[in-house]
């Protein structure tokens, strides 16, 4: 998995169990590869009219594709990328066919979100190139959270609270490290104040007012430090799971479909890629490891708390943590509350 993960971030082709070689069209370095048939997403053939001919349950599924001649990267990568749409329009003709390896394809597409790129692939490119191999059973174990373990821990001093200390996660093969934040003094007695946080450069880092990440992560830990002066304690996991598990360049195209009037979900969609690919039973784990099973979730997402709670956590309490909204996100949190099922009002 971990050179299946190399290998598209460079371009080099992959083989998943027997099915044909497929070749990233965003990262390919061959300009002169070509091929007759593409692995796109459902939501993307949609976008092509051909959902009628193969109908998908979601807009991550794959779906085999067949141009009336080969295509090259460049022209391959018009077709996969939405936000070329403006640029070069007229596409086709296409059509869609049967996918004799349909396991196969939709890790292909997973293997893509987890890599960080467009989930799209030239089938049986010339010239294939040594393709990097691996299985579908391979992605299953890989996204195994028992693989996770306790790197390191240590003392950080925060603005919060001074006594603060940092516990670092770290699993084989996956190059994101995960952490935990502990603020007061962690005992079985009282369940923690717990905020499951995805990692989010551009809220946390540049304080960006397209979404409302920063600010909750500030009056996340305000309220832990709160928690531990009254004698109990918080707990921030801080997950490297950049929108909402998309990864930062697909998330930053999500934003320039936005800017041209989808909301969030439909950008994503639109993209190819799921509305929500975080990985929360990895964060039943951490709790695992730290020896918690039983929590108060600051949430507004009833989703959250049933997937903790399905990955054996107990939810005591879900304490709602909700920001005022500002003119850049008012949008955003809309579709949270009337498409995602947030509780906001």
């Amino acid at each position: 998995m971990a050179q299946a993960i190399d290998a598209l971030r460079h371009g080099w082709p992959i083989r998943v169990g027997d099915a044909p070689v497929l070749l990233p069209i965003e990262t390919a370095p061959l300009p002169e590869a070509r091929a007759a048939h593409l692995l796109i997403s459902a939501a993307r053939a949609e976008t092509l009219r051909l959902t009628n001919q193969r109908a998908a349950a979601d807009g991550h599924s794959p779906v085999l594709i067949r141009a009336a001649e080969p295509l090259r990267v460049a022209q391959a990568l018009a077709v996969a990328d939405p936000a070329r749409d403006l640029d070069a329009p007229l596409k086709g003709p296409f059509r869609a066919e049967d996918c004799a390896w349909p396991a196969e394809a939709a890790a292909a597409l997973e293997l893509a979100r987890v890599a960080g790129v467009l989930p799209a692939f030239l089938v049986a490119p010339a010239p294939e190139g040594e393709p990097v191999a691996f299985a579908v059973a391979d992605l299953a174990a890989w996204s195994d959270p028992a693989n996770l373990h306790i790197a390191t821990r240590a003392t950080l001093p925060v603005i919060v609270g001074e006594d603060a200390r940092i516990i670092a996660f770290r699993a084989i093969d996956d190059m994101r490290e995960h952490v935990a934040l502990v603020l007061g003094e962690q005992t079985s007695d009282r369940a923690p104040l717990v905020r499951l946080h995805s990692e989010c450069l551009t809220g946390d880092v540049f304080s960006s007012l397209k979404c409302d990440c920063g600010p909750q992560l500030d009056a996340a830990l305000a309220a832990m430090a709160v928690e531990a002066a009254a004698g109990g304690w918080g707990l921030l996991l801080y997950l490297r799971q950049e929108g909402r598990g998309i990864g930062l360049i697909n998330k930053l195209r999500a934003y320039r479909l936005q800017d041209e009037g989808l909301d969030t979900l439909e950008a994503n969609r639109s993209l190819g890629l799921p509305a929500e690919a975080r990985d929360f039973p990895l964060a039943a784990r951490m709790l695992d490891l730290l020896g918690v099973d039983t929590i108060r979730l600051m949430t507004n997402n009833p989703a959250k708390v049933a997937a903790l709670e399905a990955a054996g956590v107990t939810v005591a309490e879900r304490v709602p943590h909700q920001l005022p909204a500002n003119p850049h996100n008012h949008r955003y949190l809309e579709t949270k509350r009337d498409r995602a099922g947030h509780l906001l009002t």
